[in-house]
């Protein structure tokens, strides 16, 4: 098996993204374009891309709870899993609620305008819940094994690249973790109640 750190959910979480958003972006055009020649395809084409990526999304949940129970971290860290968490839950339910919602009409040749509205509500939440997301690697560095250190390597003189972000992110991490008092943890024990 391909060791993947800190597991699948990374990997995974850009099916459903991709999946669930061209699903809505196609039955938004086939609503808006009811007499396009290829609007029956296009709604063909959403289905599928829904129910793929509701299925693909159960994975990328059960993914997503081994990592938020596995993964080592600080007190906030802790707090922007949980509310990925809470994000994630029922936008997943949202959309499987949908998937089952075009089983039972898919004879149906058009989507009601109901049906759209959820859909976008629905993606709404899948961007707010992926950008949660990012934000607890990119801002937190949860699941990162190392931080590159700020070096020269050649960048020419008028370069506008800067290693002092990385160098300021690298502090704020030290400091949090300082402050909190944390050691590394890849376990249930730390203190935190993963339960809520």
């Amino acid at each position: 098996m391909i060791d993947i750190i800190p597991n699948w959910h990374p990997i995974l979480v850009h099916y459903t993204m991709a999946l669930l958003s061209i699903s809505t972006a196609l039955f938004i055009i086939a609503a808006l374009f009811p007499k396009l020649q290829y609007n029956e395809q296009l709604i063909v084409v959403a289905r599928w891309n829904l129910w793929i990526g509701a299925a693909i999304t159960a994975i990328t949940l059960a993914a997503g709870f081994q990592a938020y129970n596995s993964v080592a971290h600080d007190t906030a860290s802790h707090a922007a899993m949980t509310n990925h968490r809470n994000w994630a839950i029922p936008t997943a339910i949202a959309f499987f609620i949908l998937a089952f919602w075009q089983a039972k009409r898919h004879p149906q040749k058009r989507v009601s305008s109901i049906f759209i509205f959820f859909m976008i509500c629905a993606s709404l939440a899948l961007v707010t819940t992926a950008y949660k997301g990012g934000e607890l690697v990119y801002r937190y560095g949860l699941g990162v094994m190392s931080l590159p250190v700020k070096e020269d390597h050649g960048h020419k003189a008028s370069s506008k690249h800067s290693h002092d972000a990385a160098k300021h992110s690298d502090q704020e991490k030290s400091e949090s973790t300082e402050s909190h008092g944390h050691k590394t943890m890849n376990n249930h024990n730390d203190g935190h109640d993963h339960g809520n």
